[in-house]
Formats: C-alpha cells, structure tokens, sequence
C-alpha cells in the first residue's frame, strides 16, 4: 500500500535533498547531534477518498478453509463441565441517606454486569402509542402505563437454533424484562474466521451464575458427530447427557435427566421459549408422558423421530412423544418430547425482593400511580361519590364494574386445556389439601 505521507531528508554534509516514503530508511550524516531535520511535506501520492480507504484497509479477512493437512481437533474431548459457583448470602444493597429518595432503596448485587451500552445491531427504540397503554386509535386499554425514559428494545433469541460452542461475552441488564441477558458469539472454527464469528453475536437469556467467558452449545438440531466421537460412538442416554446437561446449554426436553431444573421452556416442536422467562423461575422435568393408543392425542406439535413423520408416529404408538414438567405455580403439564429447554434457573433471582425507594422510579419506568376508586368521583369509578371514605354500601368491583372479591369465576369449564396433568392450587383450601397430598406421599 503506497504511503500517504512523505518528508524531505536534508543531508547537511553534502547539502542534498530528495524525497522518501514512509518505509524506507534513509542513512543521513550530520555533523550535529541529536535526530535528523525531517521536515513533513505534502502527500505527493495521490490521496484516497474514504470510502476507498475503507473497501481497502477495512474489508474481513478471508474465511480459513479447512485442508486434509490440518487434523481436526474434536472440542468435546478436553470439555469441562463447568462448576456451580456457590450462591452468595443473600444480600442487598443499601445506600447512606444522603436524600430522602435513597433512605429506603434497596438494590440486588449485581457487579458482573456490563456497565457500558447494548450491543446497539440487536437492538431498535421503543416508540409508538402502546409505549402509553393505547390502542391504534389513541383510547387507553392498558391503565397506569406511559412515560418512563427511554429504552431500546434487546432482540433475544429465544429459538437457539445456532449449532456450535458459544462464548459469553458479558452479561447485560435489559430494561424489557426482570432475567438478565447475555451476548454470546460463536467460536472460531477451522471453516468459521474470528472476524465472521464476532459479527454473528446474538443476546440469550442468562441463567443464575452464568458469567463472561462461558461457553454455551445448543443441541436442539441433534448431537453432533464430534460428540458421538468423543464418547467412543456410544449412544447412551446417560452419558451423553453428561456432555450436554450443562447450565446455560438448550437441549429439547426428551434429551434432559429426570429431576433436572430448566428455564426458557418451548411449547411446541421447533417454537420459541415461552415458560419460565421471568427473573428467578424454573421448571423440573418429571417424566415422560407414554400413549399406547394410536391417534388418542393429536395436538402439541406432532412430530418424532429423526426421518419419520406423523404416519410413523401414529404406527409407533406414540410412545414418550411428551414429557411432564411441574411449573414453578405447582401446575403439571405435558409438553412435546421436541420443545426446547434451557439448564439452569433464569437469572437475578432476588428481584421480586428490590425496594424501589421512592414514586419518582416508578414513573422512570413507566408506571403511572393508581388511584384508589373511593377517591375518585361518582362519575369515574362506582366506589366514588359521597361524604368521607365510604364506597356506598356494595361489593367491591372494578372500574368496568366487575366483582374483584368473592371467589367471582372467571374461567370456564368446557374448553379445558388437554396439556395440563395437574392444575396449580387456587386458594388457601387448595393449598393445603395439597400440602396433606405430600406429607402423605413423604409417608
């Protein structure tokens, strides 16, 4: 690459001049000491515009194809399972009243957190009208939202479809949920570059002890043959769930252990995570859910075996086609043997135990006050009206005027989800009969 930039070398010996570029050297007699008199000149070669010093200093470096010389090297082999870093005491953070607004706040620790900006590609501004609670035509359907700074939406793959070793970059605050978020990007292979690897970053949800320079793999397209390999070409459900089971890793459901806890579950066979997404939640993988009966159930996504398709299925039986999995609530529910899962528990777990401090963090995020309804008119709510703190001698209802107290039902018989084994207690009674159920199972 021709230099931009040439000097002028003075030769007071001989009281020459010429010009040189940047990337010779030139030997220069002087009588004096100290360094040589370079006087900068003007660029004599022709200057380039930016955009083509760009597409020539700047292009990525070609892919590095792999060749019959270089002996692949299996990852699996050397591969550590990583050890749980023991939970710390239960701490919050609180601050010396200075102000009024810091007296009561309380914050979780969280000093692994990346202090600087979102990984700004995966990411777009969250503008429009719902941002307020309302609807295209500007009518309030969602009370006490609007306002709050402003943020930018994270685009969090909840798929993890990606094959590979991933690398934790860092792990990351996201003000669009509770969990934690952290940015990983595949590791450089013999056919993958560096440079490639690095551009297809993408946000994950980080799992409780998850922390920067961890590596995390999706098996949801299969084992890979590396694996099968590295394990003596075993295909034992045990050992290959030792390479696998690991936390942070998805897998679908058939290949996790019984008793195994999971966040970030599927619902359907190629669908994204929908359960146990909040900060601190988990599910437990109970068993299997076996169907001798050809046909019997249909819904959930059917879907097998490797090259087999629903005709297969349904002459197999359907045998352990789903897989119980009991809910943080206490629900119990079946779930596709394909549906995605994640190891582990979703991060910051102490978050339902923050104290915000004061009403001005609230409106930082978003929450509008709520006004209670003896306070309001008589035009505004049915409790409002009227001399002193009194709502008139009625049930307690909501604004539209439905009851809020009673045990006023609200879900109806028919029309009852198949998928659902046992339904999460409802009420003091139903919580207690289930409590006698599990002493007696103890028992």
């Amino acid at each position: 690459m021709p230099s931009i930039y040439s000097w002028r070398v003075v030769d007071r010996t001989s009281s020459t001049t010429r010009q040189c570029s940047s990337h010779e050297y030139v030997s220069v007699k002087s009588n004096t000491s100290g360094p040589p008199p370079y006087t900068p000149l003007l660029p004599y070669t022709p200057l380039r515009t930016y955009a083509e010093a760009q597409a020539i200093d700047h292009r990525p470096p070609p892919p590095i194809t792999a060749t019959s010389t270089q002996p692949e090297v299996n990852p699996y082999e050397s591969s550590v399972r990583p050890e749980d870093t023991p939970e710390p005491p239960f701490q919050l953070r609180s601050y010396k009243p200075r102000t009024p607004g810091i007296r009561h706040l309380r914050r979780p620790i969280n000093d692994h957190l990346h202090r600087g900006r979102a990984h700004l590609p995966l990411t777009f501004p969250r503008k429009g009208q719902h941002i307020g609670g309302r609807n295209n035509s500007g009518q309030i359907r969602v009370r006490h939202r609007g306002n709050g700074a402003k943020r930018r939406i994270r685009t969090v793959d909840f798929h993890r479809f990606a094959p590979g070793k991933h690398t934790v970059e860092r792990i990351e605050y996201d003000p669009g949920r509770s969990a934690h978020i952290a940015l990983v990007h595949p590791n450089a292979t013999a056919t993958t570059a560096t440079a490639t690897a690095q551009r297809k970053k993408s946000y994950i949800l980080a799992a409780q002890g998850m922390r920067a320079g961890d590596e995390v793999e999706s098996f949801r397209a299969g084992v890979p043959r590396l694996l099968l390999e590295a394990l003596g070409g075993s295909t034992d459900a045990g050992m290959i769930a030792a390479k696998t089971a690991w936390r942070g890793n998805c897998l679908p459901l058939h290949m996790i252990p019984t008793g195994t806890l999971v966040y970030n579950v599927g619902l359907r066979k190629g669908g994204k995570a929908q359960l146990c997404r909040s900060a601190g939640t988990f599910a437990m993988v109970i068993g299997t859910q076996q169907q001798d009966e050809a046909g019997r159930e249909n819904e959930g996504g059917v879907g097998g075996g490797e090259g087999e398709g629903e005709q297969g299925e349904r002459r197999r039986g359907k045998k352990d086609l789903y897989v119980e999995v009991r809910l943080k609530s206490g629900e119990v529910r079946r779930i596709h043997r394909e549906a995605c899962a994640t190891i582990g528990t979703a991060s910051n777990s102490n978050y339902n135990r923050r104290q915000l401090g004061k009403a001005g963090r609230s409106r930082w995020l978003g929450i509008r006050p709520t006004v209670r309804g003896v306070a309001m008119n008589a035009s505004d709510h049915p409790h409002g009206g009227g001399r002193g703190k009194s709502k008139g001698n009625v049930q307690p209802v909501s604004i539209w005027g439905q009851l809020t107290k009673g045990g006023y039902k609200t879900r109806k018989k028919r029309n009852v989800n198949r998928f659902v084994v046992t339904p999460r207690p409802r009420g003091q009674k139903s919580i207690s009969k289930a409590k006698k159920k599990e002493r007696k199972n103890k028992n």
